[in-house]
């Protein structure tokens, strides 16, 4: 525990000098501190707003988890049957690499405009920019199995089925995992595009209220909060690998 601890000291230490230096340049330097509001106003709003920010931020956590849950789904059963099948690979992937180059403010508008402004969009948004980093690292992760292993298999006279159950599948979940650590970055960053372009609560919402009021204290503290949400999350999934996935789990 205490080794854990110290590993994490070089952290701290850099973001406290970042954070004297942000401080700094906004107590001395020529930018005007309601565009630029220094840590300890940030500080100071995360207080004082606490009851908002927290209201908000149940619901942006709300929209996120099932959003993410439905993509590691998604991105599961598809590398799956990829995995399968070249022929679907050979179909399915080019365009689904093709999709990643469309921009996401952009596809936010659209699909709030097809599909309303209730949770539904939201959920959608928050799943298609999880969804390719996990598909991705799920497929390495199967196609990176140890060639002894399928040979043992075949040698036992295992079925395709069997082989992937007992082998290519728990070899996968690492990779499954480490795609969504990578998602859960982009899926704040979606649900935050999404309350943007349409909703009644949420961080997003919060902070787009606030910068027009001149309280960029309260849009700094939104931010902060969903960058502490990715955190949580990334930790989170890292715990549950160590737990569900010791095999493959990383310190």
């Amino acid at each position: 525990m205490i080794r854990r601890l110290a590993g994490g000291l070089p952290a701290l230490g850099l973001g406290l000098v970042l954070l004297g230096i942000w401080e700094l340049y906004v107590r001395v330097g020529p930018v005007d501190p309601l565009i630029l509001p220094a840590p300890s106003a940030i500080a100071a709003a995360l207080v004082s707003d606490r009851a908002l920010l927290w209201s908000n931020l149940t619901v942006t956590a709300g929209e996120v988890l099932p959003g993410i849950a439905l993509a590691a789904l998604l991105a599961t059963a598809l590398a799956a049957a990829i995995h399968f099948s070249v022929l679907l690979r050979r179909a399915v992937y080019p365009l689904l690499v093709a999709s990643q180059a469309i921009p996401l403010v952009l596809l936010t508008p659209l699909l709030i405009a097809w599909l309303g402004f209730g949770l539904l969009p939201k959920l959608a948004i928050i799943a298609l920019v999880c969804f390719f980093p996990i598909l991705v690292a799920t497929l390495d992760a199967l196609a990176a199995v140890e060639p002894d292993l399928l040979k043992l298999m075949s040698t036992l006279g295992a079925s395709r089925w069997q082989t992937f159950v007992r082998v290519e599948a728990p070899s996968a979940l690492p990779g499954l995992f480490s795609g969504a650590r990578v998602g859960v970055v982009f899926a704040l960053i979606g649900a935050f595009f999404a309350e943007w372009s349409g909703a009644s609560a949420g961080l997003g919402v919060l902070a787009e209220q606030a910068i027009p009021q001149l309280e960029t204290a309260r849009a700094g503290a939104a931010v902060t909060l969903l960058a502490a949400l990715a955190v949580v999350l990334f930790a989170l999934l890292t715990l549950a690998e160590r737990r569900l996935v010791p095999w493959g789990a990383r310190a």
